[in-house]
């Protein structure tokens, strides 16, 4: 891998890892650990970052609600829109950041 490539994924990895510090949009009940606030969802202490549920959960996810939020095994995941971009692996509706 090139210096550009392990810089983007190491962006993505923390952009990920960093999901659960921010609000997200409301659709329904928020997920567990989550408060409502507006048309958001605002994470708790705590909190494990979550993602708009498409049809099943990505592997390493948990369904709450329309959410899937991250276990202590998963991988940051984008929704799958085509192909999944260079360094994720596919899972479902989901591109999961590959090792």
């Amino acid at each position: 891998m090139n210096r550009i490539t392990i810089l983007l994924l190491a962006t993505i990895a923390l952009i990920g890892s960093a999901q659960a510090q921010q609000a997200i949009p409301r659709d329904g009940s928020c997920p567990s650990g989550y408060n409502s606030s507006g048309n958001y969802c605002v994470p708790g202490s705590g909190a494990q970052p979550a993602i708009a549920r498409d049809g099943s959960c990505p592997s390493g996810y948990n369904s709450s609600g329309n959410y899937c939020l991250m276990s202590s095994s998963g991988r940051p995941a984008i929704h799958r829109n085509g192909s999944c971009p260079s360094g994720y692996n596919s899972s479902g509706n989901y591109c999961l950041l590959g090792h």
